[in-house]
């Protein structure tokens, strides 16, 4: 058997292949294991349920955005590196459209799907957030994370049906949420700063 890593990688690839053609809803662990040609055993040893695959992808797609990270935030306003950060999310995630989309369908008529798929996001949006600049810790993060994912969940219903090259629409429509979001102040725009006792120090 190949490396773990490599094992996990092919494992993932071929249940989203199949969630992408055959629709997630459906799909069985058996699926998975053929189309992958290992062994129940070997897949259970590293995805044990099809929500640890979930998790997966999730934090595949995560990666893949936080590794566009340089670290210099530059002289953009929040809301602009967010924009900056989500379309890098939708980007990294282009690749699994149909299989994404199938996984959001399926959930919609499953309640420990829906709550695994909204924890998956909350933890998912912190850390967009903390690439923007943002702080995500706190009451105050927590009030942040939860907009920003209102935000999310409503541009990926125009991302889906959005086929042009450039995402114009999309991005259009991210822009809006995101001013509408800052003028709410549903995520109260702010980068982490000192402490109120260390400003001016």
């Amino acid at each position: 058997m190949a490396r773990k890593a490599d094992v996990s990688d092919v494992l993932l690839d071929a249940a989203l292949e199949l969630a992408a053609t055959a629709g997630w809803r459906d799909l069985t662990m058996r699926d998975v294991a053929e189309a992958s040609g290992v062994t129940l055993a070997e897949l259970h040893a590293v995805y044990p349920t099809r929500n640890a695959i979930l998790k997966a992808f999730s934090a595949r797609i995560d990666a893949a955005v936080l590794a566009g990270d340089t670290g210099d935030l530059g002289d953009e306003s929040p809301r602009d590196r967010l924009f900056d950060v989500i379309m890098r999310r939708l980007d990294a995630l282009s690749a699994h459209r149909k299989a994404a989309w199938s996984i959001i369908r399926a959930s919609l008529g499953n309640p420990g799907s829906a709550l695994q798929g909204f924890c998956l996001t909350q933890a998912s949006m912190r850390w967009m957030l903390e690439a923007a600049g943002i702080d995500a810790g706190g009451p105050a993060g927590a009030l942040r994370t939860k907009g920003l994912m209102l935000v999310w969940l409503d541009v990926l219903r125009v991302w889906q049906s959005d086929e042009s090259d450039d995402m114009a629409r999309t991005m259009a429509h991210l822009d809006k949420r995101l001013a509408l979001a800052e003028r709410l102040q549903n995520l109260a725009w702010r980068s982490p700063g000192p402490e109120p006792e260390e400003a001016g120090a």
